[in-house]
């Protein structure tokens, strides 16, 4: 039986949690943050969780290797 490839870009942006949320990093924190405020780039920081169910549905086919507890 063959194996099924991983969809790199989403491996790389979505992970799971231990108890098993999935969970994404905010956007626009990669660059042009300098003449932002500390705490709006404090903010981005923080990740958050995905909460439509068809992204886990999604991310299940793309990366089925990703690590996660069912």
């Amino acid at each position: 039986m063959p194996k099924i490839r991983t969809h790199k870009a989403t491996a790389k942006r979505l992970r799971y949690t231990g108890s098993g949320k999935l969970v994404r990093a905010k956007i626009g924190r990669s660059h042009l943050r300098r003449k932002r405020a500390k705490r709006t780039k404090r903010l981005y920081d923080e990740m958050l969780t995905v909460t439509e169910p068809f992204v886990y549905k999604m991310v299940k086919r793309l990366a089925p290797y990703l690590d996660r507890k069912d």
